[in-house]
């Protein structure tokens, strides 16, 4: 952890060099980030587009498709500027809005099948990167900007 300094006589802080390390490491959280958001979005204009088709894909209501799709939206931009905006409810907010919709797609289309690779019974693949998105969406809610 750095330190920040006095310099009396000329009246500024000055902070010591970081090492490459010492940024690298207080920078990390955005690679969480970046991952989580770019699949949240690419997957919520994804719907965006067609809202319905996505509905009648998965025999759910059209209101149900906007609240996952604005879900997903919401999710990958609020990981994105929550710690921009220093915003921390942001951030955990983000989290709590992709857990309903990693549960449903767990439990619709993705259970009992555990490995992602695609099988007769399960053309859209397992639960395994499912979960991962699930944890990582309540470690931002856990954490918000924490680290940031």
């Amino acid at each position: 952890m750095s330190t920040t300094t006095l310099d009396v006589r000329h009246n500024s802080f000055t902070r010591p060099r970081e090492g490459l390390g010492v940024l690298a490491a207080r920078h990390a959280h955005w690679l969480p980030r970046i991952a989580f958001a770019s699949v949240f979005l690419f997957h919520g204009v994804g719907k965006l587009v067609d809202v319905a088709g996505f509905a009648q894909m998965m025999s759910l209501p059209l209101a149900a498709a906007w609240l996952v799709t604005f879900a997903e939206l919401a999710a990958g931009l609020g990981v994105l500027i929550g710690p921009l905006l220093r915003r921390d409810w942001i951030t955990r907010l983000a989290g709590l809005a992709a857990v309903p919709v990693m549960l449903g797609a767990i439990a619709l289309v993705h259970w009992p099948q555990w490995t992602f690779v695609p099988t007769d019974s399960h053309p859209m693949g397992g639960m395994e990167f499912q979960v991962v998105l699930l944890l990582l969406a309540l470690w931002f809610a856990a954490v918000g900007n924490r680290g940031a």
